[in-house]
């Protein structure tokens, strides 16, 4: 496989003084188009809505800064309005209408990543806004919006008229939108910081894994996803997806270094990745990444719900399965560097603190 697999900082599409949308292109990410994923970034400044919307992907969203409100749509099912912040995740299927305000300081960073097997174009997501200057109500003639909505043509121009803003908008005045509830919250979002841990390892990391169980949407959006945080100079073991999921990457915090190996034992990627950047490793190929002395997090989608990884060193690897003789005759060395190579990481797993 010969495509660049570097990673990518993502690329302002359309914005104002709302705010801005950002998403990465297959052109630069070629690994976009080869798995069928989208990933974008909206970014609300103070009074910031991005107008409802639907997209032509299932996704789950991520949100990386601030605070705000969401508002969720479901098909055939009554408007949720869920409070989100900094850590939440949220899984979005096909149909859903959504709309994201924030009220306040600092700015609400939302992550979106997805599959675009169902899309218009191949690793991009198509937005379909519901009102604005580019949306639905503008494309129709005055006499079938009139008749769709049983108005008359001077309440159509009007309605129409005033939508002047094209996917975000800056709210000015005393538009009060619905507040938050709490019972809507409930299998809409889970917080990956305050999540239980999954993976707890002093000096090494943590991770949360979302999955059917603690956000059931995200079997409806056929998508896994997980947080991880490696602490400073921390080693994630090198492992890779035995079910032939993508893993789909976005550096949340922190910088650090990564080394991809695919076939014929050819090392594909050596690379440092640091906050924003984005990154896609193919289906087997083998991931391995090291902190740098500030740590390094990340938030993953992997393209199966409930996803399952092989790991290649630590006590859950696939080595400490496998017979002495049959790691003997594999690696063609005696019973002594066998059984040296056997009792290492008979503790850690997953992730390695530093040596001391």
């Amino acid at each position: 496989m010969d495509i660049d697999l570097s990673p990518q900082l993502s690329k302002k599409v359309y914005g104002g003084n709302g705010g801005s949308y950002y998403s990465w292109s297959p052109s630069e990410l070629p690994m976009l188009r080869e798995g069928n994923i989208g990933a974008a970034k909206l970014a609300l400044e103070k009074n910031g809505f991005a107008l409802p919307s639907y997209s032509d992907s299932s996704k789950v969203a991520y949100v990386l800064q601030g605070s705000g409100v969401a508002g969720i749509v479901l098909p055939e099912s009554e408007e949720k309005v869920v409070a989100i912040k900094k850590g939440d995740a949220l899984a979005l299927p096909f149909g859903v209408v959504t709309w994201w305000f924030n009220k306040e300081e600092p700015e609400l960073v939302v992550l979106f990543l997805g599959d675009t097997s169902k899309a218009h174009k191949t690793g991009e997501f198509t937005d379909f806004f519901l009102t604005g200057s580019n949306g639905i109500f503008t494309g129709f003639s005055t006499e079938f919006v009139g008749r769709a909505w049983d108005l008359t043509e001077k309440d159509v121009k009007n309605l129409v008229g005033n939508q002047s803003g094209k996917g975000i908008v800056k709210l000015e005045g005393n538009i009060n939108l619905p507040q938050p509830k709490d019972e809507h919250r409930e299998g809409m979002a889970l917080n990956c910081e305050e999540a239980p841990l999954d993976v707890d390892i002093k000096g090494g990391g943590r991770v949360v894994v979302l999955n059917t169980k603690n956000l059931p949407l995200v079997g409806e959006v056929g998508l896994g996803a997980d947080l991880v945080r490696l602490d400073g100079k921390a080693m994630c073991s090198p492992g890779f997806s035995c079910d032939s999921a993508l893993q789909v990457t976005y550096i949340v915090r922190g910088s650090g270094r990564v080394q991809v190996v695919g076939a014929d034992g050819r090392r594909v990627l050596e690379t440092t990745v640091k906050a924003g950047n984005l990154f896609i490793v193919p289906r087997f190929f083998v991931v391995s990444k090291i902190a740098d002395p500030d740590g390094l997090a990340w938030f993953s989608i992997i393209t199966t719900p409930n996803p399952i990884f092989t790991h290649l060193a630590g006590s859950s690897s696939v080595w400490k399965a496998l017979s002495p003789t049959v790691l003997q005759a594999a690696f063609n060395v005696d019973e002594g560097v066998e059984q040296l190579f056997r009792s290492k990481r008979t503790a850690d797993a997953i992730f390695f603190p530093p040596p001391n």
